[in-house]
């Protein structure tokens, strides 16, 4: 089995990582940057904790997914959105690591059965399924996008 590292990317980053192992771990990180930093040091520490993502896999990730958002609600999130996409394609690509957008729809229709389902539907149907302790929407989503993937391979 392979590793598979789900993403919410954002200012506060979801995430969760399948084990080669079957173990599911998962979390949300912060990467807002203070009034002292410059506006290119949350995609370092962004890709700084994809290096240590990676150490927590073991050593190699086999895939990464990530949420594909195709709307946002101002102009600075679709800056942001695309600061974290553009760190985290170049870091996959030299990594020589596969990963794939999914939107957010088929995510949503995956976890509820309702494409456009509320965050709360979506933490809902994570817990029905067992998850616990879920730091935010964040975390729910990106387990929601590693039920998909999951779904998709019809393993782990």
């Amino acid at each position: 089995m392979t590793t598979i590292l789900a993403l919410d990317l954002g200012t506060q980053t979801g995430w969760s990582l399948l084990h080669h192992d079957g173990i599911i771990t998962s979390g949300t990180l912060t990467f807002k940057n203070d009034r002292y930093q410059g506006g290119g040091m949350r995609f370092l520490r962004f890709s700084r904790w994809l290096e240590d993502i990676k150490g927590l896999a073991g050593g190699t990730l086999g895939e990464v997914y990530f949420e594909e958002v195709r709307r946002h609600l101002g102009v600075d999130a679709a800056h942001v959105y695309g600061g974290f996409l553009a760190t985290l394609t170049a870091w996959c690509e030299q990594e020589n690591v596969p990963y794939r957008g999914i939107s957010v729809g088929t995510i949503k229709r995956h976890a509820t059965g309702k494409g456009n389902a509320s965050k709360q539907e979506v933490i809902d149907s994570l817990k029905a399924k067992g998850y616990r302790l879920l730091a935010d929407h964040n975390e729910a989503d990106a387990l929601a996008l590693l039920e998909w993937v999951r779904s998709q391979k019809g393993c782990c």
